[in-house]
């Protein structure tokens, strides 16, 4: 996403990157924020106690987290696809910004590189409410979403690539961070399940 929409890119394109990117923003924040307000609707409907939910979500942190730590040779199932990069030279760029927001906030309708995905609509299944739900969907929607502004800054191709190459450097980093804060919900929920 960050060598698609870029300021440097949208300029050349005769676009505005803050408008791409806000749209892009606002795509991402609503997509999944409907999606957590379904799923928790969803689990409304199931007989899930506090105990059975917090039960749930440790089993769910602890594959999510030997998923992303390959632990016995364990590959995350996604689908194939990335967002259409043709759309670059074809649509507005509120349009582009929108609809990448959109397909990413989904976060399953793209190639899935982290369990925490698939954790976070689980999380938002379990929350057992529309108003929940829409809150977990929310802020992985957004939280997913900003990454998009560390290129704005960026205005010659030096600083894209420079930025580029940091971000690729930061990557085991961040891998390591996902890893812990699944870590942490799957401690927290044990405690939970514990006091249930």
């Amino acid at each position: 996403m960050l060598a698609s929409i870029h300021p440097l890119g949208e300029r050349a394109r005769d676009r505005r990157w803050g408008v791409t990117v806000g749209a892009y923003l606002l795509g991402s924040t609503l997509a999944a924020a409907l999606l957590g307000a379904l799923l928790g609707g969803i689990g409304s409907v199931l007989p899930l106690g506090a105990g059975v939910t917090a039960a749930g979500v440790v089993a769910l942190a602890a594959l999510a987290l030997a998923y992303d730590l390959g632990i016995g040779g364990l590959r995350l199932p996604t689908v194939h696809r990335q967002v259409d990069k043709d759309w670059l030279g074809r649509y507005r760029g509120w349009v582009v910004g929108a609809g990448f927001g959109v397909q990413l906030g989904l976060g399953v309708v793209t190639i899935v590189n982290t369990a925490a995905v698939y954790l976070a609509l689980a999380l938002a299944l379990l929350t057992g409410t529309v108003a929940a739900g829409a809150a977990v969907g929310t802020t992985f929607g957004l939280l997913r979403a900003l990454e998009i502004l560390v290129v704005a800054r960026v205005r010659r191709p030096d600083q894209l690539r420079s930025v580029l190459r940091r971000v690729h450097a930061w990557r085991p980093i961040s891998e390591r961070i996902g890893v812990a804060v699944q870590a942490v919900v799957l401690v927290a929920a044990g405690a939970v399940a514990i006091a249930h």
